[in-house]
């Protein structure tokens, strides 16, 4: 049997293969609030036989999202307009669905990626203020975020425990915390972002402390037996930037601290990273932490075919592989990977009728 069709436990959570599908943003909601996109959308990925659905980038404040249309939840009318989407997507699915909660600091107030994805002015309609662990802009030329204070952190820290208390109400099976590409975790992680003089940046151990402390947060206002994953880039591809051993390090100390899975990516920090996009090109850095840690690791970019997918997960480079902008092209690439590999894949029955004649043995009725 492929390996990448077998099944894996993260925490207590068994999934029937090794295809994750990342969280992808659609820049779709309204003030927050999930639409009828977001429920044709995640229908459609529901449906892709994969192992997990995680649903977009969520704000865990206003000000923490990276446009004006992105997701959220942090009040009663963002987790009623997530509710209404689950509750039609859980109708004809019972795929695990997990979400990815986050802030997007610096990288925040901006117009979708469709109308240039500048960032907006704070004055300026649909413009805020950002804030970050430093008064340091990701562009030079844009508005300087505001510099966290003792308040503002713990703030965002109650809102990430607040909106993971949010995600358990709604039965999401697994939260991912996000702390890659640049947004407001991965901003105190690299001391290209952080130039604090307190304890919260300088040496590694300072600059890992307000990640570890929402960690602990969410993984304290989620239910135990639900697993608590964290997404970290791998390196931020500069020089005296945030890099790979650093990221050991802090999955080693979330390891400790009780997470369930490591999600690793790389970049997005620093406008002159300089990335070796290809095939697998972010593939070593999972490697280098599944070599330093016990719990599950996943790997992510540019992952296209199946037998690339099959020789990351059976050399063992990581546990599973995640797809986004793959799996948005060819929304039943998990089908295709099975029919390539000789694996079998559960499907509605609404969709046995198409399997073709040479892969007789593809579908699994539910």
């Amino acid at each position: 049997m492929a390996k990448l069709f077998e099944p894996i436990t993260i925490g207590n959570l068994t999934l029937p293969n090794r295809i994750v599908i990342a969280p992808m943003c659609q820049y779709s909601a309204e003030d927050g609030r999930m639409t009828d996109w977001h429920a044709i959308h995640l229908g459609n990925l529901a449906l892709s036989g994969a192992g997990i659905l995680t649903i977009e980038a969520t704000a865990v404040t206003p000000e923490g999202r990276i446009s004006y249309g992105d997701v959220g939840l942090w009040d009663d009318e963002t987790e009623q307009a997530m509710d209404k989407v689950l509750k039609t997507v859980r109708r004809w699915s019972d795929m695990p669905v997990a979400i990815q909660l986050g802030h997007a600091g610096r990288k925040g107030s901006t117009a979708k990626p469709w109308d240039g994805g500048a960032q907006i002015a704070p004055e300026a309609s649909n413009g805020w203020q950002t804030v970050s662990a430093s008064t340091v802009p990701f562009q030079p030329h844009e508005n300087a975020p505001e510099a966290l204070d003792a308040v503002g952190l713990t703030r965002i820290r109650d809102a990430f425990a607040e909106a993971a208390c949010r995600a358990a109400r709604l039965g999401i099976d697994a939260i991912q915390i996000h702390g890659a590409h640049g947004y407001l975790l991965h901003q105190f992680l690299s001391p290209l972002s952080n130039q604090r003089t307190d304890d919260y940046g300088g040496s590694l151990e300072n600059r890992m402390r307000f990640p570890l402390e929402v960690f602990d947060a969410v993984r304290a206002a989620f239910p135990a037996d639900k697993p608590v994953t964290v997404r970290v880039s791998g390196t931020d591809w500069v020089e005296g930037g945030w890099d790979i051993e650093q990221t050991i390090a802090l999955s080693r100390a979330l390891q400790q601290r009780g997470v369930s899975a490591m999600h690793i990516s790389s970049g997005g920090l620093h406008p002159q990273q300089a990335i070796p996009v290809g095939p697998n090109y972010q593939v070593p850095l999972a490697r280098r932490v599944k070599e330093a840690v016990s719990v599950p690791v996943i790997a992510v970019g540019l992952i296209t075919e199946p037998e690339q997918a099959e020789a990351i997960v059976a050399t063992g480079d990581a546990d599973m592989i995640a797809i986004a902008r793959t799996v948005l092209y060819d929304p039943r690439w998990p089908w295709h990977a099975a029919a390539a590999l000789g694996a079998q894949i559960k499907v509605a029955p609404q969709f046995l009728r198409c399997q073709p004649h040479r892969y007789k043995d593809l579908f699994i009725a539910p």
